[in-house]
């Protein structure tokens, strides 16, 4: 490369780093703007306030008082097994003994390779501290009763929703072996395959938002809510009021939403403020000062349903930049879809048997009613899986599609990781 060479394309990244400059300023003052808009419009409500940027308010959140703590009790750990004890040579060979163990278990094991170096760099650099946290965590602790009470639902409902036999014995059903699909997925589940059930398939967030809304609107009955993201904002806030003027006019409504959102969008107490309006709400697995496995666990689920009628699934969750209202990673693209029919059941007894985890009076069959069938020339099957229960329903599920696909394979997502391939 010549000089010239050198010196242009030095001027070409200085031009290219101005432009993403002056994009960014633009995004935030855009952004900005809307949000401002937000505080004078009838149709959102907003419960919090606006949070201040920078580190004191992340230092002195819950979230931070939480890692602090955190951080002294994995500290505490670390000078424990760092410490001479008055009988060393005793303690020291049976740590030793200990973390040579767990290095032959890790060897042996299922686990990835990729989680298997991280394990093997960490211990090297801690053996007996982090081989006291490799055995602490593969023991699960701080799941034992939240893992037997999932697994006991998933047996109480396991027959919830009979299999209709003559949709399994359909000529494409068969040829295509979804029906040996289907009865493998009903050995972790109550997964039927439903045959009368309208399928409507959203390219964007924007375009599923505006149906939701249209169909919250028409709700009766009961709304049930359940997502992995919910941020303050026009989606939410404009979801919000619909489901504050229902819960009013005697519909139930009830929402459930993933801890972590503590941590980035929402305060601990939010669910309270939601009771304040009459919706029911809860928190799955929130943030607390304790050294636990269950944060391992989260609930990534996006669902919505309406009086078991008309149910919401795929990938867009309840915040402004999952529609493009506000832009935080360029122009999201995600999918969704709205399902009629039959179908919606799967997804009400999915979102009764993650609500119930923390209930003691158990009701299932007054939200489980017949559902006014639709015509489809499709079939539809809502399955769901979860890591309480000791399947692998999702991953089992894309490799059966892939290794009986004969024409093509349609995936979209917005996230792609590569772990552990290998090219052909």
């Amino acid at each position: 490369m010549t000089k010239q060479e050198k010196q242009e394309r030095r001027l070409q990244k200085k031009e290219e780093r101005q432009l993403q400059k002056q994009h960014k300023k633009e995004v935030e003052r855009r952004n900005a703007e809307r949000e401002l808009a937000l505080q004078n419009n009838p149709d959102v409500i907003c419960l919090l306030k606006k949070k201040k940027k920078g580190l004191l308010r992340i230092v002195f959140s819950r979230f931070g008082l939480s890692a602090i703590l955190l951080l002294l009790q994995a500290g505490v750990i670390f000078v424990m097994f760092g410490t001479d004890f008055e009988n060393p040579d005793i303690i020291t060979v049976l740590l030793a003994f200990f973390s040579l163990f767990m290095f032959i278990h890790l060897f042996r094991s299922d686990m990835s390779s990729s989680a298997k170096l991280t394990w093997l760099f960490m211990m090297g650099l801690f053996p007996i501290p982090m081989s006291i946290m490799l055995w602490y965590t593969e023991r699960d602790a701080g799941h034992i009763t939240v893992r037997d009470r999932m697994r006991g639902l998933i047996r109480q409902t396991h027959h919830k929703l009979p299999q209709d036999e003559e949709v399994l014995k359909a000529p494409e059903i068969v040829k295509s072996n979804t029906d040996s699909l289907c009865r493998y997925l009903n050995q972790s589940g109550c997964f039927p395959l439903y045959h009368n059930t309208q399928v409507t398939y959203f390219p964007l967030g924007e375009d599923k938002f505006a149906a939701m809304l249209e169909e919250l609107k028409k709700a009766e009955k009961f709304i049930f809510m359940e997502y992995f993201i919910i941020g303050e904002g026009l989606m939410w806030g404009s979801i919000l009021k619909i489901l504050a003027e229902k819960a009013a006019q005697g519909v139930e409504v009830r929402v459930m939403y993933d801890g972590m959102c503590e941590i980035s969008t929402l305060t601990g107490d939010y669910p309270e403020r939601l009771e304040k309006l009459g919706i029911k709400c809860k928190h799955f697995t929130p943030i607390r000062p304790f050294v636990s496995t269950q944060y391992n666990y989260r609930d990534h689920r996006k669902i919505l349903v309406i009086d078991g009628k008309v149910a919401f699934n795929g990938g867009v969750n309840l915040a402004d930049e999952y529609i493009n209202h506000i832009e935080r990673f360029g122009h999201w693209k995600d999918t969704a879809l709205m399902l009629k029919g039959d179908a919606v059941q799967s997804f009400t007894l999915m979102f009764l048997q993650m609500w119930n985890l923390t209930e003691e009076n158990l009701v299932w069959d007054e939200y489980l009613t017949d559902v006014t069938p639709a015509e489809s020339d499709g079939y539809v099957l809502p399955y769901a899986d979860c890591p309480l229960d000791g399947y692998k329903v999702g991953r089992s599920v894309y490799l059966d599609i892939l290794n009986r696909a004969t024409r093509y394979v349609h995936i979209m997502t917005p996230y792609f990781w590569m772990m552990n391939w290998k090219p052909p």
